[in-house]
């Protein structure tokens, strides 16, 4: 009887997590956690195959998700202690804005992150710094 009660826990904890509304918030903190952890697949996880990264307010820096991994995965590799805290959040509608306090580089510094949401994925993300 314990192991039947124990299997439909496991059962509906399962089917909730699958009728989980994925946010734009829930996706700018997964981004953020794999980020932390400097785990590339993590981090990648939230964005789009299309992703296009932008210096505010329109220069292309980034575009796809393979040059994303080339980019990042260098980084997190050279980053041994790198690390962004969250100062602030703002979400409006598909538009997640993170002001954020980076450690591990160097020299710490702070940066604003919009992350723009489409499809339930990371389309679009400006960095004013």
């Amino acid at each position: 009887m314990k192991i039947l009660f124990l299997f439909l826990i496991l059962l509906t904890n399962i089917a909730f997590a699958q009728t989980q509304e994925i946010t734009p918030e829930i996706l700018a903190q997964k981004q953020l956690i794999g980020y932390n952890a400097r785990d590339i697949d993590a981090f990648l996880e939230p964005y789009s195959d299309g992703i296009e990264i932008y210096s505010f307010p329109n220069t292309l820096r980034t575009k796809g998700k393979d040059e994303m991994r080339k980019s990042y995965e260098a980084y997190f590799q050279k980053t041994p202690n790198l690390h962004c805290e969250l100062k602030n959040r703002i979400i409006q509608g598909n538009t997640v804005i993170d002001k954020e306090y980076i450690t591990g580089t160097g020299k710490p510094f702070e940066a604003i992150a919009i992350y723009q949401i489409e499809d339930n994925k990371i389309k679009r993300v400006y960095f004013v710094r």
